[in-house]
């Protein structure tokens, strides 16, 4: 029986563990985190909480992680060092940068351990729904020994390649993403200031040759009247800053100008000045509506 363990149960990282136990055969799998309460709360899911972390990192064949950034992902590289077995494999599934991650694969490398970066496109409910986008990149027998497990979380899966193209493509994606609320944030704000009718707007929109998933998605979440219209994250804004400045020192790195993306960056900073930090990253709309005198 392989030997599995999860570190991370956030919003992303307990649903994927649930389907990890769920969904593939043949697996002993214990979770943990860093949060008593999250920890908890994976619990009472049906998970088995790690007792004894040092012992779970060397005898676990698979060690997967879910992390909020490039110091907890360092952080759990070196408890992985520290106690890991010759031979397993940290599979992280986190949203960090490309230089945190290949200083990982260094160090992983170092003692005979597997390394295999593994991005998701989605939110927390779709990652419950089993219907994220993975993208993978590191030793390509690696991914096809892990294929079965990153099939749980979803049918679309790309191997991208041998070092870290997983983790900018994640960022790519997010780019867009991101952009696609600033595109809309002007578009949206051009014709509600010339009178057009909010919801209105989106169902043309969405129905539109620009109407792609997200815009339908953020249809059915914004293109309410406009005193009804919702906010509430599937990924807030401080969480959108992160990625944001990941993807500028990428750019940084390789010589690209972001300048749309480094203008988005900053009606982001907008939003959190104005309080809108932990609302969806849609709300770089209301920065834009500010910005040309019109009231919520």
């Amino acid at each position: 029986m392989r030997q599995l363990v999860f570190l991370g149960m956030g919003k992303m990282g307990l649903p994927m563990a649930m389907h990890l136990q769920n969904k593939v055969g043949l697996t002993k799998l214990s979770v943990f985190d860093v949060d008593a309460s999250r920890l908890r709360l994976a619990e009472q899911e049906g998970l088995r909480p790690v007792v004894d972390l040092p012992r779970a990192l060397s005898e676990a064949q698979m060690i997967f992680s879910s992390l909020p950034n490039d110091a907890a992902l360092l952080t759990v590289a070196q408890e992985v060092l520290a106690h890991a077995s010759t031979g397993a494999v940290l599979i992280d599934t986190s949203t960090v940068s490309v230089s945190a991650s290949a200083e990982v694969n260094q160090m992983l490398q170092a003692k005979g351990l597997q390394y295999l970066r593994v991005t998701v496109s989605g939110n927390n409910h779709m990652a419950q729904a089993a219907q994220l986008t993975v993208m993978a990149s590191g030793p390509k027998t690696c991914f096809d020994e892990c294929l079965e497990c990153l099939a749980a979380w979803g049918s679309k899966i790309f191997y991208l390649g041998e070092a870290e193209q997983s983790r900018l493509m994640k960022l790519v994606v997010n780019l867009m993403i991101v952009q696609t609320s600033a595109m809309l944030a002007e578009g949206l704000t051009l014709g509600r200031a010339g009178g057009l009718d909010w919801s209105q707007m989106w169902q043309v929109i969405a129905e539109s040759a620009v109407g792609s998933p997200i815009i339908k998605a953020k249809s059915a979440q914004l293109g309410l009247p406009l005193g009804q219209r919702d906010f509430e994250p599937t990924f807030t804004v401080v969480q959108m800053q992160k990625d944001l400045s990941l993807m500028l020192e990428a750019a940084d790195q390789l010589n690209v100008p972001l300048v749309q993306t480094a203008t988005t960056f900053e009606w982001m900073k907008s939003a959190v000045a104005k309080g809108d930090a932990g609302l969806d990253y849609a709300a770089v709309i209301k920065v834009i509506e500010r910005m040309s005198g019109l009231a919520d």
